[in-house]
C-alpha cells in the first residue's frame, strides 16, 4: 500500500521532488566543494585501512579493508575524480529530476562506501531518504525531467528492441 503511495500518487510525487531537492543540494555542494577546494582522498582512504570498523571480534568489513588496500590506495588519483564529480553529478540528477533512480542508487552506494569506512556523519538520514526516492522509482522525477527523459529512452529501447528482432 505505502509502495504504491511512493510510486503512483502525486502527492508523493510533489513531496518526493521536495526531498530530492533537498538531498541532491546536499550532494552537489558537497561535490561542488571538492572540485574547487583541491581534495585528495589519500589520507581518509589511508585512515579507513589504518582504522577499520571494529566489532567485539575484531574487524567488521575485513573485505572492505582489502579493496582499500589493494585497490583504492594504489588508484588513489581515480577516487580524486570519482569522488566529487560522483557527488556533484548525484546532486544535479536529484535537483534536475534527470535519471533519478540512477542518481541516487550512485549516491547510496557513496553513502555506504563512507558508512563502511567508518565515517557516521549524515550518512544513516541520507541513506533512509536515498531509499525512499529509489522505492518510488519514477515517481520521483515526475516533476523533474525525467517526465520527459525516461519516455524517450523507453522508446528508444523499444525501438532497438524491434530492429534486432527483424
Amino acid at each position: 500500500m505505502f509502495n504504491n503511495f511512493l510510486r503512483e500518487n502525486k502527492v508523493a510525487a510533489a513531496l518526493l521532488a521536495v526531498l530530492r531537492i533537498y538531498l541532491g543540494y546536499a550532494w552537489i555542494t558537497a561535490g561542488y566543494h571538492k572540485l574547487t577546494g583541491g581534495f585528495d582522498a589519500t589520507g581518509f582512504l589511508k585512515g579507513a585501512a589504518a582504522k577499520p570498523v571494529q566489532g567485539p571480534d575484531g574487524i567488521v568489513y575485513g573485505w572492505y579493508v582489502d579493496f582499500l588496500n589493494a585497490f583504492a590506495i594504489p588508484n588513489a588519483d581515480l577516487f580524486n575524480v570519482l569522488i566529487p564529480w560522483g557527488e556533484f553529478l548525484v546532486g544535479l540528477g536529484l535537483i534536475l529530476g534527470c535519471l533519478t533512480s540512477a542518481a541516487m542508487f550512485f549516491g547510496l552506494v557513496m553513502n555506504f562506501s563512507f558508512m563502511l569506512a567508518g565515517t557516521v556523519s549524515h550518512n544513516p538520514t541520507d541513506i533512509l531518504m536515498g531509499f525512499i526516492i529509489l522505492a518510488a522509482g519514477a515517481n520521483a522525477g515526475k516533476y523533474g525531467l525525467d517526465r520527459y527523459v525516461l519516455p524517450f529512452i523507453n522508446k528508444a529501447v523499444l525501438k532497438k528492441e524491434h530492429q534486432l528482432q527483424n
